[in-house]
């Protein structure tokens, strides 16, 4: 009995500690993220050690625009300019990312969004983790 409860009262602790999103957090998206790993459905992780293009989101009032770029030794990025439109949804108090190019449209739910770290998860449940992109220069 001790432990049954002891099990459901970390359960609910570590619940009650699960970062919440808000309004006022979509802004944080902006910027650069760098892939740090994804988490495949039955669990497995792949690791990205050195990413040769990084995601940079641009937001303003929940729509803008996701691109691909190529970070460069003097601290510039390369692009193609192709750019996927965005914009943000609340859906029963979860956030998504809709995304939407010639080719489709698609979208991820938003697990965690803070200053530093962000979770995407798509409908196959792969959650993408990203960590903000610090940028470097050989300047």
């Amino acid at each position: 009995m001790k432990n049954t409860i002891t099990l459901f009262l970390s359960l609910l602790l570590l619940v009650s500690c699960n970062q919440s999103i808000t309004d006022e957090d979509i802004a944080k998206l902006n910027g650069y993220w760098e892939i740090k790993k994804v988490v495949l459905k039955d669990g497995e992780k792949k690791d990205y050690k050195i990413n040769e293009t990084i995601d940079y989101f641009q937001l303003k009032d929940k729509k803008g625009f996701r691109q691909k770029v190529m970070p460069q030794l003097d601290g510039t990025y390369k692009t193609n300019n192709l750019k996927e439109e965005i914009s943000i949804s609340n859906e029963n108090g979860s956030y998504f990312v809709n995304y939407s190019t010639s080719y489709g449209k698609w979208k991820e739910e938003i697990i965690e969004l803070q200053d530093s770290v962000l979770v995407l998860k798509n409908k196959d449940d792969l959650e993408y983790n990203y960590k903000r992109y610090k940028p470097f220069s050989l300047k």
